[in-house]
């Protein structure tokens, strides 16, 4: 029988590893290979969502990676406490590596490959390996730059602490009653047992640079005021990017012969940076292709790209009013001002679906940002 070349997938993250995961699972008839330059799937994160982020399909397949879910979650503002009765959801990155390994041959995947070429008809590897295959796709995540973007951050430091009788049941997703520092800044608590917590400092920034031994120190006292302090087990960084405006086919050229899937393709939400839901809708549609060379997953998985890009529309203007018509430390009121919405608009807000009277009541009130500079923000 003739070999094929395999369905090539570069980067082991979340996006390429769901990818690969749900190919396995409704395509075991496909030649595939997954790489990874590290050592492990997924890298050292946590990825969360909530119950209205995912239809049922695509929670089947989150579900194998077994997260930790809360029935409510807090927001703490100034002036307003909230608990919000919608799921939240979170994985860690080990997760997603021990499922990687179980459900796919052990020939189907490679770490510690770093990848020094790539093009649609094959790859090739540190030390001059060459990977032909039928088709190629890019998942390894921003490398540099994102061309065509305009872009703010949502950026942290967390870590996860050995804290018995923290006695925090439900997570706390934003504390802005801290100081206001380089922009929107708000602590996020996450409650993995009785005895684990994740502490991360986030930051709505203009920059993406962060000084991570200030805020760990920030983390350590915020944590010790609250009586949590208990022994540092996990530390983990991230940088998302926050879509302000762009030019779509300066991102993604028409015509560009290798798709890509996750972060690297446009995929997560302009205003959260999460990218889960995305990757896990991503993988199970490319499972239902039936051509898998480079030129075709390059014209679908652009196809999608601009799909999501007419869809952000909205969530793009409301950035713009976010990081451009208020002032750094007072981006907090835009936050705390959202949080005054049912608890229905406030999931289809971050499920990405909103509708034409979620949009009304968001907008509707007495702007918390001066009227003037808002209504330029909005009209880009």
């Amino acid at each position: 029988m003739e070999r094929r070349d395999p369905l090539v997938i570069v980067g082991g993250g979340l996006a390429g590893s769901l990818a690969a995961l749900a190919l396995r699972e409704h395509r075991p008839d496909l030649p595939l290979m997954l790489i990874e330059g590290g050592e492990s799937f997924g890298g050292n994160h946590v990825w969360s969502f909530f119950d209205g982020d995912l239809d049922s399909t695509q929670s089947a397949l989150v579900a194998q990676l077994q997260p930790v879910r809360w029935p409510t979650h807090l927001v703490r503002f100034r002036s307003r406490v909230r608990e919000l009765r919608c799921g939240y959801n979170s994985i860690h990155s080990e997760a997603l590596d021990r499922l990687v390994r179980e459900r796919l041959d052990p020939q189907q995947y490679r770490t510690g490959a770093k990848v020094t070429a790539l093009g649609p008809r094959g790859i090739t590897i540190d030390g001059g390996e060459d990977l032909p295959a039928c088709g190629v796709i890019d998942a390894r995540g921003p490398l540099g730059e994102m061309p065509g973007f305009e872009l703010a951050w949502q950026k942290f430091v967390g870590i996860e602490f050995e804290a018995p009788g923290h006695g925090v049941a439900a997570p706390v997703i934003m504390d802005g009653t801290v100081d206001q520092i380089d922009g929107f800044r708000f602590l996020y608590s996450l409650p993995f047992s009785n005895d684990r917590i994740l502490i991360e400092d986030t930051y709505y920034s203009d920059t993406p640079e962060l000084e991570r031994d200030v805020i760990r120190e920030r983390i350590k006292q915020y944590a010790s005021g609250k009586s949590w302090i208990g022994q540092p087990i996990r530390e983990e960084v991230g940088v998302l990017p926050i879509l302000l405006d762009g030019t779509p086919s300066v991102f993604w050229p028409d015509g560009d012969p290798v798709p890509r899937l996750g972060i690297a393709g446009g995929f997560f939400h302009p205003t959260t940076g999460y990218s889960l839901p995305l990757a896990a809708s991503n993988a199970l549609a490319l499972a239902k292709l039936s051509d898998f060379s480079s030129s075709a997953l390059a014209r679908w998985a652009r196809g999608r790209f601009l799909d999501h890009w007419r869809e952000g529309r909205f969530f793009r203007a409301l950035n713009r009013m976010l990081f451009r018509a208020a002032e750094p430390t007072e981006r907090v009121r835009v936050f705390e001002h959202f949080y005054r919405l049912p608890d229905e608009t406030i999931a289809r807000f971050y499920a990405g679906k909103l509708s034409i009277l979620d949009k009304a009541r968001i907008l509707s009130g007495k702007p918390p940002v001066p009227l003037g500079s808002a209504l330029q923000a909005l009209a880009g």
